[in-house]
């Protein structure tokens, strides 16, 4: 799916290429050397702003300061994305000016970085998002559904702190994001159904994760939005619909709470998710894991392993030492990045 990568000034990487073919790769070397630069990028070949989730700005490469461009070959499209100093960024499929939510058509990129690992115990916000992405990845219409919402309320929020009393005009608001509410909804439930149809029965090393979804809002959205509009008129937002949802998660076997699990088991539940995420899509799916080596005992490490190289699926992965990678043998390519004064740089290993 990904057959080839360009970084242009990107993070501390001038100039870095990369050919991939179907085996895991392994990235590794010293902290800071700019192994999760690289799969950074290729996670801005999704709609959004990146596993690091950060603004076109911060990604441009200090030294130079001239801007930042990602060039890759997937799915069999030319895909470019990029974004000069204080611009938005840009997309481009087969040299055409394309929009964001676009990429989610071409592949379907998930990822799992250290950030996430407190996933289970802070706020409902993170879950949200990663509920999302996997919805996202399952229905690509669901990214353009959330926009469009997410804009409706926008603009009902300015409405409400600006105290404007325009019925029709809060009507037309509210019928916009009860209608993307339910394509919201729809994505959030084919999601969760299909992660646990993945999960069942399924060989695998990592425990099974039970999820649910809590308060998304009434089902007649519209009409709670126009009752509740002195009270969210007060509160200067709106305070029920999608937005508002959390995704909870029990350890399976031992019907207990993630948020209750040990540290290492609420690790174990998110791989196990994003594992059976890569199942569940069968194809056209490039699976990011930032340091996920680095919490898994060695026998752990060789299952993962042992099922990433099963996935019908695109893997890459980071790691600050070869040895982490060393049960993955044969089956994966090695490749080494260092730095020197600011530069990043790719050797085969």
């Amino acid at each position: 799916m990904l057959t080839a990568l360009t970084l242009l000034q990107f993070r501390s990487h001038r100039r870095a290429e990369l050919s991939l073919d179907a085996r895991p790769v392994a990235l590794f070397g010293p902290n800071g050397a700019g192994k999760t630069s690289v799969i950074e990028a290729v996670s801005m070949l999704s709609p959004g702003r990146g596993l690091r989730r950060a603004t076109p700005e911060e990604l441009i490469r200090r030294q130079e300061a001239v801007g930042w461009k990602i060039r890759a070959t997937l799915s069999g499209h030319e895909v470019e994305t990029s974004a000069l100093p204080g611009q938005s960024r840009e997309v481009r499929i087969d040299d055409k000016a394309a929009p964001q939510v676009a990429l989610g058509r071409i592949a379907r990129v998930l990822w799992l970085v250290p950030a996430m690992d407190r996933l289970w115990i802070e706020g409902a916000e993170g879950r949200r998002r990663f509920l999302d992405r996997m919805a996202m990845s399952f229905v690509p219409a669901h990214a353009e559904a959330v926009l469009a919402y997410e804009k409706a309320m926008r603009e009902r929020n300015r409405l409400l702190r600006d105290g404007v009393a325009d019925r029709a005009w809060y009507g037309a608001l509210e019928t916009r994001m009860a209608e993307a509410a339910v394509q919201i909804r729809a994505a959030r439930a084919e999601a969760l159904a299909r992660l646990s149809a993945a999960q069942d029965g399924a060989e695998t090393a990592f425990p099974a994760a039970r999820l649910a979804v809590t308060d998304e809002g009434p089902e007649d959205l519209a009409a709670a939005l126009a009752e509740g509009r002195r009270r969210d008129m007060a509160a200067g937002r709106s305070l029920e619909g999608p937005h508002r949802a959390d995704l909870s998660a029990h350890y399976a076997a031992k019907d207990t709470p993630a948020a209750l699990c040990s540290t290492g088991e609420q690790k174990a539940l998110l791989i196990s998710l994003l594992l059976a995420n890569a199942r569940a899509l069968s194809a056209e799916t490039v699976l990011l894991l930032d340091e996920v080596s680095a919490h898994l005992d060695s026998g752990r490490r060789a299952a993962l392993y042992d099922e990433v190289t099963a996935l019908p699926a695109q893997v890459l992965m980071t790691g600050t030492g070869a040895e982490l990678f060393d049960s993955l043998g044969p089956r994966g390519r090695m490749i080494e990045v260092t730095e020197t004064a600011g530069t990043s740089a790719l050797r085969e290993a």
